[in-house]
């Protein structure tokens, strides 16, 4: 395609001048680069995927998950439930934190304590031990979990929240994780610096519990242009890029000198509408610029118009470049809850224009659709696309494309009328799009926590609350399906794709691709 020509011929100029630098690189050295920004090392402070994945090399957690989602013991060699509201914890002992001193359950006790409580926090992690009532210590490498009701889902919950240290924790902040000072952890690599809006430097951690990992020194840097990050690898200044720009995956697969590595995603994307009103927003408006008196986003008929108006197979086709597949629900197919019987909306321009003459707008109105421009895999373009199909039935959208850390900022104060949306479920079950998107925002029931458009629905509350509590697996199945189907009646979000996570890599690494997009330096091996 022209549009890559001149990126591909950068790209050779890159390489030719890169080889004596490549020659230099320590053979123990990996460098990846990253497709979005790490915002800070504090792993309690945003439940955001590059936070997470660069959390997962310095911190460990009690149970972990594979690159398919499956859970597995961690630092708490193993769990079990003594009763519906009674889990047993037997931790690791060992353990050392990268200080030297020891790791024990007391550390657990405070990690629990501050996790919800991080000040200014735009999406914090209470949501994960929301089911907790109280925590027993047995004794230094014991501990029972005690639920205020039955809670299958703590083991995979509690795979999401770091285990910190309380000597080195304690009183501090999150500038103090980002200074190093209180970056202390458990994990496979020790925090040597971190530069915002550049890079992360680590250092293997030896005395590992999980074994000496083959890299001794890694860099993460910050490459968010999707040719710049294509160009650095042809050119070999990494030796791994992640979330490949869709217009050179089929280059990339090409080419001799790297091997490309995909799984389908856990992430799904959406759009998120305005619910923290219901009188005017004003980027809502008449055709004339005068804010509408009410938000039409509560009128279901709307959100309905909104979703019949937008060609989901052009959006994949166009959009994505194949690299995705359309979907009414939030998980890819043969994950725990996904529902068969759901399908994606149709695309019925006509009878779009019929819901929203019955809804009240015959003549349709304005509206500014707000979207990262560097976070997710062509995040702008295809927020572009949906205006364009918008503005074909009368809704005259405009796109607000900006940076992800302007684009947070705004959306953590309900400022924008409807925006991009997308989340991976990285439990891979499908009560964590519920409980972090849809449910009611509440911090002292700790839901909601990511809901940042104010969603508020009983019904899904209610099929929140009551899955969670379901022991067998078939049941609590049952309802999340249940849940899909409501969901997809009631079109609180609006949902457009399932991604295909996509990486590439130089030639003489091993990759492991992971379903919640992770990118970690533990899944790449020398071959």
């Amino acid at each position: 395609m022209p549009r890559t020509r001149p990126a591909a011929t950068m790209a050779a100029v890159l390489l030719a001048a890169a080889l004596p630098a490549m020659a230099q690189r320590a053979p123990d050295a990996l460098v990846i680069g990253n497709a979005a920004a790490v915002t800070t090392i504090d792993p309690h402070y945003h439940n955001l995927g590059p936070n997470n994945a660069m959390g997962q090399h310095i911190f460990d957690r009690l149970v972990e998950r594979d690159s398919r989602a499956r859970p597995h013991p961690a630092l708490a060699e193993s769990y079990r439930a003594l009763s519906p509201t009674v889990w047993e914890f037997r931790l690791r002992q060992g353990v050392s934190w990268h200080d030297g001193r020891p790791f024990t359950a007391d550390d657990v006790v405070f990690t629990f304590e501050r996790a919800p409580n991080v000040p200014n926090s735009p999406g914090g992690f209470g949501g994960f031990l929301r089911a907790i009532e109280r925590v027993e210590v047995v004794d230094a490498h014991t501990l029972r979990i005690h639920t205020r009701q039955p809670h299958p889902l703590l083991p995979l919950d509690l795979a999401s929240v770091s285990v910190i240290a309380r000597h080195a924790a304690e009183g501090a902040g999150t500038e103090d994780y980002n200074s190093g000072k209180a970056a202390v952890g458990t994990g496979p690599y020790r925090l040597s610096a971190y530069r915002s809006g550049d890079r992360v430097e680590l250092m293997r951690n030896d005395g590992w519990w999980g074994g000496k990992e083959p890299w001794a020194r890694v860099t993460v840097r910050f490459l968010l242009n999707d040719g710049a990050r294509t160009a650095a690898l042809l050119a070999g200044d990494v030796d791994l890029i992640e979330q490949i720009p869709t217009t050179d995956l089929a280059r990339l697969k090409r080419e001799q000198r790297l091997t490309v590595t995909e799984i389908p995603s856990l992430r799904t994307v959406f759009l998120s509408p305005d619910y923290s009103r219901t009188g005017p927003h004003p980027l809502i408006t008449d055709h004339a610029g005068t804010p509408l008196p009410r938000n039409p986003f509560h009128d279901l008929r709307v959100r309905k118009a909104l979703s019949m108006a937008i060609n989901r197979e052009a959006l994949v086709e166009r959009g994505m470049d194949g690299a995705a597949e359309a979907t009414g629900q939030w998980l890819p197919r043969g994950a725990f809850g996904f529902n068969p019987d759901v399908q994606p909306v149709g695309f019925d321009p006509e009878g779009a224009r019929r819901l929203l003459a019955e809804a009240g707008f015959p003549e349709g109105f304005r509206l500014t659709l707000a979207t990262p421009n560097d976070r997710w895999p062509n995040d702008a373009r295809l927020s572009q696309a949906v205006a364009q199909m918008w503005t074909r039935i009368g809704v005259r959208t405009q796109v607000d494309a900006m940076p992800f850390t302007a684009f947070v900022s705004r959306r953590s104060r309900q400022e924008h009328a409807i925006q991009l949306g997308a989340w991976g479920s990285s439990t891979g079950e499908a009560s964590n799009y519920l409980l972090a998107i849809v449910s009611t925002f509440d911090r002292a029931k700790l839901t909601g926590p990511s809901n940042m458009t104010r969603h508020s629905d009983p019904v899904i509350d209610d099929f929140l609350a009551r899955g969670s509590a379901t022991m067998d697996d078939e049941a609590r199945e049952g309802l999340w399906r249940e849940a899909v189907a409501y969901y997809a009646q009631q079109e609180p979000m609006i949902q457009l794709l399932q991604y295909v996570n996509t990486w590439a890599h130089r030639r003489g690494l091993v990759h492991d691709p992971r379903m919640d997009e992770r990118t970690l330096a533990m899944g790449v091996r020398p071959n």
